[in-house]
């Protein structure tokens, strides 16, 4: 079926607050009992960058393409209920002219909307643009704390842009008294930047941003691109030496009034970071219970970090939107196949070394 049909003979579920999706949503086995509580929808699988730590930077994961507003209303429209939208994957969503008016759909349905940016394109225009849509919350990926590193990271000279850009929307924000969207700022966590961290902290202040947060990095364990590889990781890696700098960035985070959060970072560094031999996080995971994600073309894929952990969209599709229902996906052979893998000892690939800490 198109999805730009709405699927109408469903009833409308309950809407289910994604703060307590655990609470709502039972793994007991393969079939999804709930609706999903969150979708990813990729808005574009384009992007303006060649970060060295993204797949899309090496190869061509799908055909490049923008999703269709018959497309994003068909998905939309057959989970009327749904809680929580984010509107990034692989590419950069302001790249859509169609971002506001996405945004703006969402809200009328009373979804909490998101989406992740390179902060590239953050013009004036377009931040009021969706400032005024409703957009609930803005996350700068920025991933460094000086031009040359950003630049090494990131593949283009766009540090000082961003840092105007988002200055510029936070004095625009605080000038007018507009309390959404929430801005924040991510490092992904890389042992050559992590000394950087308190730095990064003190940027974001002086852009006017206050949240940052550390990121995890997701790699291939074969075949590692760029610098998304082993080496680069800290999760289950970090030294009591490089403890020391999210120590030191907490504490200028503290003494500038900003929230700053590293999710999993180590109480005991070199201790807490290591998961027992015999545990499965992948286990712990709900996302296929409570999440869907589709690309720019319609590709039903598990979550949003499969495309980075595993290499070949072939061996994590869900679904096609362009063919079937999401309920027909939903809970379909294969997601039923997927959830019964990864409630074993034998999980999919694409979760096998992924753990549960997002942000080392």
């Amino acid at each position: 079926m198109s999805t730009g049909q709405t699927n109408t003979s469903v009833a409308e579920p309950p809407r289910i607050d994604p703060r307590r999706y655990h609470e709502a949503v039972s793994p007991d086995g393969p079939v999804a009992k709930a609706p999903p509580v969150c979708l990813y929808l990729e808005t574009t699988n384009r992007c303006n960058l060649l970060c060295t730590t993204c797949p899309r930077t090496y190869e061509e994961l799908e055909p490049p393409a923008d999703m269709s507003w018959e497309m994003f209303t068909g998905i939309v429209d057959q989970v009327p209920n749904i809680a929580r939208v984010v509107l990034h994957g692989v590419g950069e969503p302001m790249l859509v002219k169609d971002l506001p008016r996405q945004v703006r759909y969402l809200k009328d349905r009373g979804a909490y909307v998101l989406f992740n940016t390179n902060g590239t394109l953050l013009t004036p225009r377009k931040g009021r643009d969706l400032a005024e849509a409703g957009l609930d919350e803005l996350r700068v990926s920025l991933d460094a704390a000086d031009a040359a590193t950003y630049r090494e990271v990131r593949g283009k000279d766009f540090f000082a842009r961003i840092l105007r850009n988002v200055r510029a929307f936070t004095e625009m924000q605080a000038r007018e008294g507009l309390e959404k969207p929430r801005v924040s700022m991510w490092l992904t966590g890389l042992r050559e930047t992590i000394e950087q961290l308190p730095a990064f902290v003190r940027v974001a202040h002086e852009a006017g941003v206050k949240e940052v947060y550390l990121q995890r990095l997701v790699f291939f364990e074969d075949d590692a691109i760029g610098h998304a590889r082993p080496d680069q990781a800290l999760f289950e890696r970090m030294s009591r030496e490089e403890a020391v700098h999210l120590d030191e960035a907490a504490h200028v985070a503290a003494a500038l009034g900003m929230h700053f959060s590293a999710s999993g970072a180590a109480s005991e560094p070199g201790m807490s970071l290591k998961r027992e031999a015999d545990a499965n996080p992948w286990s712990l995971c709900r996302r296929p219970w409570s999440v869907m994600y589709f690309t720019a073309n319609g590709r039903a894929l598990p979550c949003c970090i499969a495309p980075f952990s595993q290499r070949g969209y072939e061996n994590y599709t869900l679904g096609d939107a362009t063919q079937q229902t999401l309920s027909e996906i939903w809970n379909g052979a294969a997601y039923q196949d997927f959830r019964t893998a990864l409630l074993s000892d034998t999980p999919p690939g694409s979760c096998a070394g992924c753990g549960m800490r997002w942000s080392l």
